[in-house]
């Protein structure tokens, strides 16, 4: 696996919010302006990511599956192993086959060893219900809207890490990334209201005062927890000024990209990657290897 961060992204070309399957989506205020301004948001991102030093691979879009743009819940991968997700609406089913081809063409060339199935009978919406935590060298697993309560033991089984399970307790923040970001050097930067008074209890439990940044409402609804880090570089849709001023207290620099039309989707900046180098050990203690630049077309 390549040295650098490894992403997946989408590209946007068929995204447009024409169902509704969360609190966030409104079909009806979709507009052509905000199709053009998702394909500069996507190539904002995708060009914040290479700036940070990343690798960014592309899945080409396929007309009907406008949320392709969103790959971090196509599956949790560490170790090079791969747990493809299980989408509990039928709008998203489609996306499984698409995705399934993508990982084995990425097996075929090196990029992942291995496909592990869900078992029957549960839903997983993949790594934005699977966080891996590199500091704490554990899983934050969400469950309730999406993800079922039994697919964090399965989690727990496939990568052999330890899993700490988090009950979402709205339908506005359907995945944990959403609410719950981890960042290097052990801060987490998450928000309350996401959770059950169980959830927030193990949260607090867990992670010392000191390394806690909640979020507020607004924050929340801007869609910054749904953030990429990489080092100190954070990089989120566009922040409030509270919360720029939180990130830069504690050592983080920002990098913000406006994502607005994907917010209309309830997503950002961490739905719209899924990273794809993780590992349960230190990477400088991993060969480092280059990786030529693809697109990896959805449809072969």
């Amino acid at each position: 696996m390549n040295s650098r961060p490894f992403f997946l992204m989408t590209d946007p070309a068929c995204f447009d919010v024409s169902y509704r399957i969360n609190p966030w989506m409104d079909p009806k205020g979709w507009t052509p302006a905000h199709a053009a301004a998702a394909r500069a948001g996507s190539a904002a991102l995708r060009a914040a990511l290479e700036a940070a030093g990343a690798h960014v691979e592309t899945i080409g879009a396929i007309r009907g599956l406008p949320d392709l743009v969103f790959p971090a819940n196509a599956a949790v991968v560490l170790d090079g192993k791969v747990l493809p997700a299980r989408f509990r609406h039928p709008e998203r089913q489609g996306e499984e086959p698409i995705f399934r081809a993508v990982f084995q063409r990425l097996k075929a060339r090196g990029l992942v060893s291995e496909l592990v199935d869900l078992p029957e009978g549960l839903f997983h919406e993949g790594a934005g219900d699977a966080i891996w935590d590199a500091d704490r060298r554990l899983f934050w697993c969400g469950h309730g809207p999406r993800s079922s309560k039994g697919a964090v033991a399965v989690i727990a089984r496939t990568f052999g890490q330890e899993t700490v399970a988090l009950e979402l307790a709205t339908d506005q923040f359907y995945h944990l990334d959403t609410c719950f970001c981890p960042l290097a050097g052990g801060q987490v930067l998450y928000f309350p209201g996401a959770f059950t008074p169980e959830a927030l209890a193990t949260i607090r439990a867990q992670i010392p005062p000191h390394q806690r940044i909640e979020a507020t409402d607004e924050e929340a609804a801007a869609f910054c927890v749904n953030a990429v880090n990489l080092g100190d570089r954070v990089i989120m849709a566009r922040a409030p000024e509270s919360l720029r001023r939180k990130l830069q207290a504690a050592g983080y620099a920002l990098t913000e990209v406006d994502l607005d039309p994907f917010i209309l989707s309830g997503g950002a900046s961490y739905c719209m990657t899924l990273r794809l180098d993780r590992r349960s050990v230190p990477a400088a203690a991993l060969p480092a290897t280059t990786l030529p630049a693809t697109t990896l077309h959805a449809a072969e």
